[in-house]
């Protein structure tokens, strides 16, 4: 399991080793099965019911996320407070990783979690081989992660999206010249990881 011990910090700095800050506020894990519940209860505080209706939805609906690249944040008394998790896609052939939702709990915000949260997420997708990173957002904050628009022209979504919040990230030179429609190509969800999941709307 991969961990991450973080602080008050605006932009924690990128590394595959583990960081301890001087004070610890939260720490961030692999997500683990038991986190499922805590993670949807959280994806609906921070992004509302119509986050299944957004474009990046209908890459995700039904699969499960790459493998090891799904990770939540956990404050000192052990309440998910975090989470961004990684899925299989390609355009054109070419294999890349959609990133989101990434989502912070509200009362934890300006704490540094969703900067600790990318930069833990981009460092693992890089070890585990992966070439590049896309992900619908505003430009303002993820560019400080090294995201832009500059090479996803030729990409498209499976439904509306503003060009210019689509946005791609290089690991490996080369990766983002692609062009295509996106697809989901990752590994298919469980029913019992369905039910879990339809279980939380539920009881929202």
């Amino acid at each position: 399991m991969s961990r991450f011990h973080g602080a008050v910090a605006e932009d924690p700095p990128m590394t595959s080793d583990l960081m301890i800050f001087s004070e610890t506020g939260f720490v961030i894990e692999d997500e683990a099965e038991g986190d499922v519940l805590a993670r949807e209860a959280l994806l609906d505080r921070a992004m509302g019911p119509g986050r299944r209706r957004k474009s990046s939805e209908k890459l995700r609906r039904g699969r499960l996320p790459s493998a090891g690249l799904a990770f939540i944040a956990r404050n000192a008394a052990g309440q998910v407070v975090g989470s961004v998790r990684l899925w299989d896609v390609a355009a054109g052939g070419a294999p890349l990783l959609l990133l989101g939702p990434l989502a912070v709990d509200a009362a934890c915000e300006g704490k540094g979690i969703g900067s600790a949260l990318m930069r833990h997420a981009i460092t693992r997708a890089k070890e585990r081989g992966h070439g590049a990173i896309v992900l619908v957002g505003d430009a303002p904050y993820y560019q400080r992660f090294g995201f832009s628009a500059d090479k996803t022209g030729g990409l498209m979504m499976p439904g509306p999206v503003e060009r210019h919040r689509l946005l791609g990230l290089e690991l490996v030179g080369g990766c983002l010249e692609t062009s295509g429609l996106l697809v989901a190509t990752g590994r298919r969800e469980l029913r019992a990881t369905k039910s879990a999941a339809r279980s939380v709307e539920q009881a929202a």
